[in-house]
C-alpha cells in the first residue's frame, strides 16, 4: 500500500457523501496521485478537499471542483475535451484517465 492510498480512498468516499455519483469521475480521480501535482511544501495536504498552491500565484483546483465540474460534463469515452488554463495538470490527467482525448 503507497504511502497516499488511504488519503485518495478517503477523499473518494467524502466526494461521494457530497453528492458525486458518476463511477468514470470517481474511479479516475482515485487512480491519479494527486500528490504529484503539488508543490512539495504542501505535500501532506495532497488529498485534503481544498485547492492548494502550486506557484505563479496559481492553484490546484480543490477535488470536489473537480469531481464536480467532471461529472456535469457527463463526458464519454474518446470524447475530445479542450482545457485551458490547464495549470498543474491535475484535471486533465483525470479526463486522460476517464478515456477522453484532451488537448491543452
Amino acid at each position: 500500500m503507497g504511502r497516499f492510498e488511504t488519503e485518495r480512498k478517503e477523499l473518494i468516499e467524502k466526494l461521494r457523501s457530497k453528492g458525486i455519483t458518476d463511477e468514470l469521475v470517481l474511479t479516475a480521480m482515485s487512480k491519479i496521485e494527486r500528490h504529484l501535482f503539488v508543490d512539495k511544501m504542501h505535500l501532506n495536504r495532497a488529498y485534503e478537499d481544498s485547492a492548494l498552491p502550486i506557484g505563479s500565484q496559481q492553484t490546484i483546483s480543490q477535488p470536489y471542483t473537480v469531481a464536480f465540474m467532471t461529472q456535469s460534463l457527463q463526458l464519454k469515452k474518446e470524447m475530445k475535451v479542450l482545457e485551458i488554463g490547464t495549470g498543474s495538470g491535475y484535471q486533465a490527467s483525470v479526463l486522460a484517465m476517464m478515456g477522453c482525448r484532451t488537448r491543452r
